[in-house]
């Protein structure tokens, strides 16, 4: 049976990795991985961070997730939302998720981001 999340992919527009890898890399201090060579062929870019990794998948006519989105747990959450501001994102609270403190932001391709730290 199933028994853990291997990874999430998003989409991402054609010519984006660089502001995929700005973003991922950079804001949120994700590590890049290396594509396998024929998957590399696509474009895009895969990252890694403790306990998850992210692919980041090329497709000819994108349009951003709105809804569907990953949820990513945080250690400190002000100091990500801070991050993130400071680098021109917007940030918006949710407070309905009872037991953790929230915000969405968006990647630079509009993907919906959910950023997550439990309450203490």
């Amino acid at each position: 049976m199933l028994t853990a999340l291997h990874h999430v992919q998003l989409a991402a527009p054609p010519g984006s990795e660089d502001a995929l890898r700005a973003f991922y890399g950079g804001v949120l201090g994700l590590e890049e991985i290396p594509k396998p060579p024929e998957l590399a062929k696509r474009g895009g870019a895969w990252f890694r961070g403790p306990g998850l990794e992210l692919h980041l998948g090329i497709e000819q006519d994108f349009r951003p997730a709105r809804k569907a989105h990953p949820g990513l747990l945080t250690g400190d959450l002000d100091a990500l939302a801070d991050r993130l501001r400071a680098a021109g994102h917007d940030v918006r609270p949710d407070g309905l998720f009872p037991g953790y403190r929230r915000f969405y932001a968006d990647d630079p391709v509009g993907n919906r981001l959910e950023f997550l730290q439990p309450e203490d």
